[in-house]
């Protein structure tokens, strides 16, 4: 069977970036960097071209997770953490949906952490959007996996002392097959990478550094700004080793781009060869289990 991706799909110009605009009004707090993906997200999906029915957002828990509800497609607000694994039933179950799991550094590196590794290695075709504002902001400021060493909140009153986990450069050690950076303050390269992560056949990753003007400081934005630094034109986003120099930076300075990607099979063309396999010797096949459960 051949899979229908968002990379596959032909292009439907009758939608526009409202097409996939719902009609609730977000209430993330004044100078959230939130606001700043959501419309970028509507503007790629109607960039890519596919029907608000066809696609799924799937989130767990806190500030960035109630992107489902301001979307005008399917949506799905699951519980903390599970993101990952309830966007990978949604794909296997039905193959032509384009499926995007949204979610933040609490949410996706914390409880939801072991998940990660797996989507990667299994290369599930959905594009993860994970924005990071560096801690915990739904439940009132807790230091998350990755506030910078040394910071007060509300659970570290002298200063964190564990050090921040990096959110692409795990993707790239987890095998993840498209790792990209970007940050709220640049919206038309963050249009540009999520169309280019929905396009990718395999698992998407984009990090995205969105501050959180409540908990982090208002001024958190300007900071982040003085050390962003674009990839080189003539970067190669085919080595992963300087993939892994580039997204781990030691001079200060914080790379923005696509820093690796490759295409290899994908986690439903897999299961599409096992289930020739069952089907040859008279078993079950995926697609006839999931039918089982479905209406």
């Amino acid at each position: 069977m051949t899979m229908v991706t968002a990379a596959t799909q032909p292009l439907r110009p009758e939608f526009v970036p409202a097409s996939f605009k719902s009609e609730l009004k977000p209430i993330w707090c004044k100078g959230c960097g939130n606001y700043a993906v959501l419309t970028p997200i509507h503007k790629a999906l109607a960039e890519v071209g596919v029907p608000p029915h066809e696609v799924a957002v799937i989130s767990g828990i806190g500030c960035s997770s109630r992107i489902p509800g301001y979307c005008a497609t399917y949506g799905f607000n699951s519980i903390h953490g599970r993101a990952l694994p309830i966007a990978t039933g949604v794909k296997l179950a039905k193959p032509h949906m384009t499926v995007i799991a949204a979610g933040g550094d609490g949410d996706g590196l914390s409880i939801g952490g072991g998940h990660f590794p797996h989507a990667g290695r299994r290369n599930v075709d959905i594009t993860y959007i994970m924005m990071d504002n560096e801690i915990y902001g739904l439940t009132k400021g807790q230091a998350s996996p990755s506030t910078p060493v040394g910071d007060l909140t509300k659970t570290t009153p002298y200063g964190s002392m564990d050090r921040p986990l990096d959110a692409a450069s795990l993707a790239l050690a987890y095998n993840v097959s498209f790792v990209a950076r970007c940050f709220v303050g640049e919206g038309a390269h963050l249009v540009q990478t999520i169309t280019e992560a929905i396009r990718h056949p395999g698992f998407a990753f984009v990090h995205i550094l969105s501050p959180c003007p409540t908990f982090r400081g208002v001024d958190e934005f300007k900071e982040i700004r003085q050390h962003i630094e674009f990839l080189p034109d003539d970067y190669k986003t085919d080595e992963r080793n300087a993939a892994f120099t580039a997204a781990s930076r030691t001079d200060g300075k914080i790379s923005l781009g696509v820093f690796f990607r490759e295409e290899r099979a994908t986690l439903v063309e897999n299961a599409d060869i096992l289930s020739e396999k069952a089907k040859a010797k008279g078993k079950n096949t995926i697609q006839e289990i999931f039918s089982q459960f479905m209406p």
